[in-house]
């Protein structure tokens, strides 16, 4: 049995006295620990009432031997699974106690002397369980289990690539996937917060986009990773979301909303950003369809990656959003200078116009 720990100016006059601003990362961090202490005396009283640990468990990937793990550890009342819960406001989904530094039970699926192996890890800063662990399986989609104290197991899929697949896809959630309009922000925000996800509409042609992508490199062994910069308090409904409607089955990596232990708020662009950085160390041998949108940061973050790793990036592919998309005088199709060559960037107002032009771009049929 293993365990793995995870570690979060004044006055007038000639006589005034210049203060310094207080640093808003200060005010973050200020705030980020008296939410914490906040949260660690109503998780005391529930307790002494009944509350026990409980794990979210969220979709995972695989390759070479190899899986990250992911889940959040929080206190429901007793009798309830946060994990079954189905058609409510996004809000609600955000008012959880997540705990940190709670021992589960992991077990992942394996063969030969390691088959069933359970490990014991325990959650880090915010309740988030995010390990790696030896996972002998064949490439395709398997169970990993989590228990914790008396509550009744739950489980998750593991996407486990095969680790001869040579083109993955990285995708976007807001304004790709998912029709958000993070370009009129309070609507958006409106919108997120109190629509059920059952009730939000896909970006049109996404899904073939992602479908048609993924089986020409080989479809269901091939790596399909969904980036966003929401909380992961959303991953399971979106993950239900991307299911209903057509996407191919793959991992969502989230962060958190809010004040962090190093500012006041937290960076999506360096969750981004470090995320690929992530699936290229675990994916070596990939090179990556980067799919998003010019609506937000995917533009720069993606050139950005395909300058510093060529090797590992096919193609980028952005849905033009909002109502100033002008006359089109490229065919949709541009490239980005990357040593030694160039990456196709193709855009379009939706994925069947993207899914055209990437395969004018990239010399594809189908």
């Amino acid at each position: 049995m293993s365990t793995a720990e995870h570690p979060t100016s004044t006055g007038t006059g000639s006589d005034s006295v210049a203060v310094d601003p207080i640093p808003t990362s200060r005010i973050g961090t200020a705030l980020f620990h008296l939410g914490r202490a906040r949260r660690d005396v109503v998780a005391a009283v529930l307790e002494r009432r009944g509350w026990s640990y409980a794990v979210l468990p969220y979709p995972g990937y695989g390759v070479d031997g190899r899986a990250r793990v992911l889940a959040r550890v929080v206190l429901a009342a007793p009798g309830r699974e946060p994990s079954s819960v189905r058609g409510v406001a996004a809000w609600r989904r955000l008012v959880t106690l997540q705990r940190s530094r709670v021992d589960i039970e992991v077990a992942v699926p394996g063969s030969g002397a390691g088959a069933g192996t359970v490990h014991r890890v325990r959650s880090g800063p915010g309740g988030l369980v995010d390990v790696t662990l030896p996972c002998t399986v064949e490439p395709g989609t398997h169970a990993v289990t989590f228990r914790v104290g008396e509550r009744p197991p739950v489980q998750a899929p593991v996407h486990v690539a095969d680790p001869h697949a040579r083109r993955g896809i990285v995708c976007d959630i807001d304004d790709t996937a998912l029709v958000t309009g993070l370009r009129r922000p309070l609507s958006a925000a409106w919108r997120t917060l109190t629509r059920a996800f059952a009730q939000r509409a896909p970006v049109e042609g996404m899904a073939d986009l992602l479908t048609a992508v993924h089986e020409e490199h080989g479809g269901d062994d091939g790596p399909v990773v969904y980036l966003s910069t929401g909380p992961w308090n959303f991953n399971e409904p979106l993950t239900r979301f991307l299911r209903r409607n057509g996407f191919p089955a793959g991992p969502l990596l989230q962060t958190d909303w809010g004040p962090s232990s190093e500012g006041f708020f937290r960076d999506g662009r360096a969750h981004k950003r470090r995320s690929l950085q992530r699936l290229r160390a675990d994916f070596p041998e990939v090179r990556w369809l980067l799919v998003g949108d010019d609506g937000e940061n995917d533009p720069a973050i993606y050139e950005e990656f395909a300058r510093e790793h060529p090797q590992h990036v096919l193609a980028i592919a952005l849905r033009q959003v909002g109502a100033d998309v002008g006359p089109d005088t490229t065919g949709g199709a541009t490239r980005t200078e990357i040593r030694g060559g160039t990456v196709p960037v193709v855009r379009g107002t939706d994925g069947h116009v993207l899914l055209q032009r990437l395969r004018t771009a990239t010399g594809a049929t189908g």
